[in-house]
């Protein structure tokens, strides 16, 4: 499958990458927007504007100071932990699924679970605001009881994409599933 444009909850353009390796394992990767060079220049502009209007009537460089590092800081935060560029679900069909979260700086996180543990993949709903919103989760079984959900873990956090996103990856995901 090559790759599609999306819009994520928010209206932003994403864009879906399916890679199949085999019948029995397939990548979706989710990218997000770049960091806009303009946010950044007008949150700069608007904190150091502040910053030297304080400067202006109490003569303290030490605020100057002050808003050139957190400035700095707030923008190195931001990228390594904030910002991701991409998102990818890995799933194999008898040995588990994988998903990683690529941020902005170069870090990278990763989880995987393990097939005996993943009851099923499932689109789920969720009150947001004044809106209803879907995303795609894993639902992982109790080890005692396997019809018990212990947990449910949420994929394509940071991108949030639309249904009709997450519909493609649910029947892909579900055709690996079933063999």
């Amino acid at each position: 499958m090559a790759e599609e444009e999306f819009t994520d909850i928010n209206g932003n353009s994403i864009s879906l990458d399916c890679q199949t390796r085999s019948a029995f394992c397939r990548e979706f990767t989710v990218t997000s927007p770049k960091l806009s060079l303009r946010k950044v220049m007008v949150y700069t502009c608007f904190v150091w504007l502040f910053a030297y209007a304080v400067f202006f009537f109490t003569e303290n460089t030490t605020v100057l100071s002050s808003a050139i590092i957190l400035t700095l800081a707030g923008m190195m935060i931001h990228i390594h932990f904030v910002k991701v560029d991409h998102e990818t679900l890995l799933i194999i069909g008898s040995l588990g699924v994988q998903l990683s979260s690529f941020y902005a700086s170069g870090r990278e996180s990763t989880i995987f679970i393990e097939m005996n543990k993943l009851k099923d993949i499932v689109i789920n709903e969720a009150v947001y605001m004044h809106g209803i919103i879907y995303y795609l989760c894993i639902l992982i079984k109790d080890p005692a009881d396997p019809e018990t959900v212990t947990s449910v873990v949420p994929l394509f956090q940071s991108s949030k994409p639309r249904l009709n996103c997450l519909v493609q990856v649910y029947r892909s995901c579900q055709e690996i599933l079933a063999q």
